[in-house]
């Protein structure tokens, strides 16, 4: 588990230390909550994965938090005086899953406005992510619409401005050399 912790940590610390344009990774990490129902214009990579950094952290900090309720010394102590299973779906265990539910509500919105920018940036329709998702729920052909929307994610921004608005790593859009 350690090595797993030691090598996300130098992951994040590189994508800090690399971030795109000299912007403070927070700020791209709270733009698509400024954004959350703006389905126009374009989204680079650095907004995206520290969008999807910020869920993975927020969802890992959350998840810590149930296992510490669902485990607590309370609940064994309850089990062995013989409450039953029905201890396990104590108010301990049912608070936690409300607060996950309640941020997993809040981030559907901006998740999806953000990745619909994020294929405006690559020159693709928004309806893709609803291709990739609807291919997703097929099996044996799931994997391979994860697959391609991964790469889609990672793949750099078409340069200068498309069909779907300006190059947000460029926001000018003005040619030096024109």
């Amino acid at each position: 588990m350690r090595p797993i912790l030691l090598a996300g940590a130098i992951l994040i610390g590189k994508y800090i230390s690399l971030n795109f344009k000299g912007e403070y990774m927070l700020q791209n990490m709270i733009l698509p909550f400024r954004r959350f129902a703006d389905f126009k214009g374009r989204s680079a990579r650095g907004e995206y994965w520290a969008f999807a950094l910020l869920n993975f952290l927020v969802m890992m900090v959350l998840g810590a938090v149930f296992l510490a309720f669902a485990f607590s010394l309370n609940l064994f102590q309850d089990i062995e005086n013989g409450a039953g299973p029905s201890a396990l779906f104590t108010a301990s265990m049912i608070v936690p899953l409300s607060i996950l539910g309640i941020y997993w509500l809040a981030i559907i919105v901006p998740s999806l406005a953000v990745t619909v920018r994020r294929f405006h940036d690559r020159d693709m329709s928004g309806w893709w992510y609803l291709g990739f998702f609807l291919a997703g729920l097929i099996p044996m052909v799931g994997w391979i619409a994860s697959i391609a929307s991964l790469v889609i994610m990672c793949l750099p921004g078409t340069p200068g401005p498309n069909r779907f608005g300006d190059d947000p790593l460029d926001p000018t859009g003005a040619d030096v050399f024109a």
